[in-house]
């Protein structure tokens, strides 16, 4: 007998012991008895499907959490997926110098960029800093303060001393860009998905 046929034993014990020490407190009728021992095995039996499928309920569970919050993505196989919104943009939620950020992902812009609102929550005195920079946008040049983040994580990557970029034009959205997209070994869209592989 191997360890793990030991171990199955131990267990089934366990689980008769269990089950007949509580139908033997309760002195109940023996069609009672029936049924809470039936009860048992039904959670019992549950519990086992439950641990034995526990990698695949953990995938199933992180697809449904993807579809209901794109912007959460799905991690597989050390890539982060993430599913294009309602509006057809690709957004996700990550994390920058410890705080919770959502970046929309454009391959266009060459750098990431904060809004003023962003930048200040994640430790910058927005009005101090010198909006010295210039870049150029689908809607004409905007004024921009160059920034470093001490560290961005998107999923299970995580990329250190990066530039930024914050905007008062960019409103309250942020923008990841291709500093970062670049720093990437690949990613590629299928279908409505966004994969990015670190």
């Amino acid at each position: 007998m191997n360890s793990d046929q030991a171990l199955q034993r131990v267990y089934l014990l366990g689980f008769l012991l269990l089950v007949s020490s509580a139908l033997a407190a309760r002195r109940t009728s023996f069609g009672n008895m029936a049924k809470m021992a039936l009860a048992w095995v039904a959670i019992f039996a549950v519990g086992f499907v439950v641990f034995s499928y526990r990698g695949e309920i953990t995938q199933i569970f992180s697809r449904i959490t993807a579809e209901a919050d794109p912007a959460r993505g799905l991690e597989a196989d050390g890539e982060l997926r993430l599913r294009a919104r309602q509006d057809g943009h690709f957004w996700v939620r990550s994390e920058v110098n410890g705080r919770s950020v959502t970046f929309l992902v454009d391959s266009g812009a060459s750098v990431i960029g904060l809004s003023q609102g962003t930048a200040r929550a994640i430790g910058f005195d927005v009005d101090k800093l010198r909006y010295d920079g210039v870049v150029q946008t689908a809607n004409g040049p905007i004024p921009v303060a160059r920034v470093r983040l001490d560290e961005l994580k998107v999923g299970p990557i995580i990329r250190r001393d990066l530039t930024a970029f914050i905007a008062p034009a960019m409103g309250d959205t942020n923008v990841l860009g291709m500093n970062f997209l670049s720093s990437l070994s690949g990613w590629r869209v299928e279908d409505s998905w966004l994969v990015l592989r670190p």
